[in-house]
């Protein structure tokens, strides 16, 4: 191997940010889900080109906080005990929730509304804020609205994107008049 010297290695980086400089590309045509089916970005309708320019897009590999190669625990979470939202004050202050939610999320409304109606102490994240997107990414959230809830030791029991799956969760009981 034929030794270079600094100045013959300078030369050649000189070499390749001069060409870096003269490369002159075409423009990239973005498809991406619309509506059930693929299509170029740039033949969308005026709302869903401002609808894809604002939405957010999460990565493990992004995010420092996020370790994903800690796996002590099982990937696949497992659902606690059902429970019902009737139960006793102290069975649920052991149990405690994060409820992760945008302000334009149109499936968040419902969600939030089941959550005020159980008496569980637990916070709601603004994803759409520095703060909270930082923290739904520390937690591998990649969607809103996503509730997840924790044991008394802070362990994650149970994670949940729709009223469906939490009533799965909390078996609703049907009262008969």
């Amino acid at each position: 191997m034929e030794k270079r010297t600094l100045a013959q290695i300078e030369a050649e980086i000189a070499e390749t940010k001069a060409a870096l400089n003269d490369v002159h590309g075409t423009e990239t045509e973005v498809y991406a889900r619309i509506v059930g089916y693929y299509r170029a970005v740039k033949h969308w309708n005026k709302g869903k080109r401002d609808e894809f320019d604002q939405r957010k897009m999460f990565s493990l590999e992004a995010s420092k906080e996020y370790d994903i190669t800690a796996a002590d625990e099982p990937c696949v979470r497992t659902a606690p005990a059902k429970m019902s939202k009737s139960e006793s004050a102290s069975d649920m202050a052991s149990v405690t929730y994060e409820l992760y939610t945008r302000k334009t999320c149109p499936n968040c409304p419902p969600v939030k509304e089941f959550m005020s109606e159980l008496e569980m102490p637990g916070r709601s994240i603004d994803v759409d804020t520095k703060e909270g997107l930082a923290e739904a990414a520390k937690k591998g959230v990649f969607a809103s609205p996503t509730v997840i809830f924790y044991n008394e030791n802070g362990i994650e029991t149970a994670r949940c994107h729709n009223v469906e799956e939490l009533e799965a969760v909390f078996s609703k009981v049907a009262v008969s008049a």
